[in-house]
């Protein structure tokens, strides 16, 4: 666990810094909880440090899949622009996941009844949602014998195909422990310890669907899962988002605003990054006409300063007070004011799947067979819930402007683009594009990773190999050095904590720009 201390109000007992102190455990996957605390404690923080790990997760998409450039005034940026990793770059997400791992096993440790088999039943759903983090950025892991602590320090990797078969029966369980949760006389409420859903188990089974939606259309025609379909709970229609009560103060703010706008103090963060040039095209008419959903992200749009990653020298802009995701004119750290976009205010919460992703997903399953409905309809309610999702201000409920009428406009100003009306993408290929297109773009500097990872999986959306391509021709650095004909890197090196600590059962022998994840291309 993070060691942070947030208030959980609405009559929360408050957790305080001694607390969480006493209940952190160490980053090694390997190295088990020594104290014993109730799942009704640990509840709340482990889902926000998934917050947390899900914060450098989108740091490491933005970089990798296109989203964010290096920012004039600034130099030094190495393995980000060469791609050369080593095993130090971006370590925290294998660190991240495993730490938080640690906290929901714990919290199924604790769990020894069914009277809290609803703590049980949000564990192994988030369990499953760490594991496929790890699996989409190491592929095989240690799984069947990770989280023994003492009695195993040198768990043996788990092959990722098997991991993604695994974590889907999980997910299965964990539906079925929430549905004997609502049957047991004495079960144990989450109310407001869930710091997602409030305590709404029907958005968790929802959220559990769509988790599992997306772990089998990524692991489609790789893995053999033991059961493909789906409860009648549906998939989520709303934002999952977590928030303990992010507040402006010291340590409480939202991880993204204060990674990525300003500090507690009103202090600037995150200048040495600014706006891709290619995600950038797909606003400013280059590739799609979108003034709406640009206004809504990026500062002064469209004159927002915009670089190709790699490109270092005088000519490439310096990032604004506050940075180019933060849209408000007033540009006073201590002063912000609660707005649009991305980055909405140091109280808004963290998405963890937004609905946009969740109608994407249902819209790929469509088309690929995996599930019943109306690809045509799921794609524009995606492309609706990106805009509602962006024109959401931080306190999650007051919306400025239209954003269903803005997104209509949207359909309209693109009609003749088969990336946007779906009616022109007539073969599966050109769905999918369509479909992953979109979602690339719903994802901007949300939950970034997960652009890139599906970037990765179906080469969507389309770059351009070709030598002298430009920035909105691919989001490859300029400087790259990768061997790959789309000149990016497609995976992370281990840690060097593995090498050093798990020798024996580490893969060796990984490459950065060859050793793909099971599902990639």
């Amino acid at each position: 666990m993070k060691k942070i201390s947030f208030l959980f109000f609405m009559g929360m007992a408050v957790l305080t810094t001694s607390c969480k102190k006493y209940l952190d455990i160490n980053n090694n996957p390997n190295q088990g909880t020594t104290a014993y605390a109730t799942p009704q404690l640990i509840m709340p923080q482990a889902l926000t440090g998934t917050a947390a790990s899900l914060n450098t997760y989108n740091s490491y998409g933005s970089q990798l899949g296109g989203y964010a450039a290096n920012a004039g005034g600034y130099g030094g940026f190495g393995q980000s622009i060469s791609y050369n990793f080593s095993s130090t770059f971006f370590s925290g997400l294998w660190t991240g996941p495993y730490d938080n791992l640690e906290d929901y096993q714990t919290i199924l440790n604790g769990c020894k009844d069914a009277t809290y088999s609803y703590f049980a039943g949000v564990s192994r759903i988030m369990m499953a949602y760490n594991y496929q983090l790890l699996v989409d950025t190491y592929n095989d892991i240690p799984y069947a014998n990770a989280l023994q602590g003492a009695n195993n320090l040198t768990p043996k990797y788990t092959a990722a195909a098997d991991v993604y078969k695994d974590i889907a029966s999980q997910i299965d369980t964990a539906i079925t422990l929430i549905n004997t949760g609502s049957k047991t006389p004495g079960v144990i409420p989450l109310g407001n310890l869930d710091v997602i859903f409030g305590g709404d188990l029907t958005k968790w089974k929802q959220f559990a669907n769509t988790l599992k939606l997306r772990i089998l259309l990524r692991g489609n025609g790789k893995v053999t899962f033991a059961n493909s379909t789906f409860t009648a709970d549906g998939f989520l229609t709303t934002n999952a988002l977590v928030n303990p009560g992010y507040t402006k103060d010291n340590g409480k703010q939202n991880p993204k605003w204060d990674s990525w706008a300003f500090s507690y103090t009103g202090g600037d963060v995150g200048k040495s990054w600014m706006p891709n040039t290619f995600v950038f095209s797909f606003y400013n008419g280059v590739k799609l006409s979108d003034p709406y959903r640009g206004a809504a992200i990026y500062y002064q749009f469209p004159k927002t300063g915009i670089n190709r990653l790699g490109v270092e020298n005088n000519n490439v802009p310096s990032s604004v007070s506050g940075g180019f995701w933060y849209p408000a004119v007033n540009r006073a750290g201590t002063s912000a004011v609660d707005t649009v976009g991305v980055l909405k205010s140091p109280s808004a919460g963290f998405p963890v799947i937004t609905a946009a992703e969740s109608y994407f997903l249902q819209a790929e399953g469509v088309v690929r067979g995996l599930i019943p409905g109306n690809a045509a309809t799921l794609f524009n309610q995606g492309i609706t819930a990106s805009f509602t999702y962006l024109y959401t201000k931080g306190d999650g409920t007051t919306i400025v402007g239209n954003p269903a009428g803005d997104a209509a406009k949207y359909l309209t100003d693109n009609a003749t683009s088969p990336l946007v009306n779906f009616a022109l993408a007539t073969t599966l290929n050109q769905q999918v594009e369509a479909i992953i297109t979109q979602k690339y773009i719903a994802l901007n500097f949300v939950n970034s990773q997960e652009g890139w990872n599906e970037y990765r999986r179906t080469h969507y959306p389309t770059i351009s190999s070709a030598a002298g391509a430009d920035g909105t021709q691919t989001f490859a650095s300029s400087v790259s050095e990768s061997t790959r004909p789309d000149k990016l890197p497609t995976r992370l090196l281990y840690p060097g904590s593995e090498g050093a600590y798990n020798t024996a059962n580490v893969p060796k022998n990984i490459s950065v720009y060859s050793s793909l994840i099971f599902w990639a291309l």
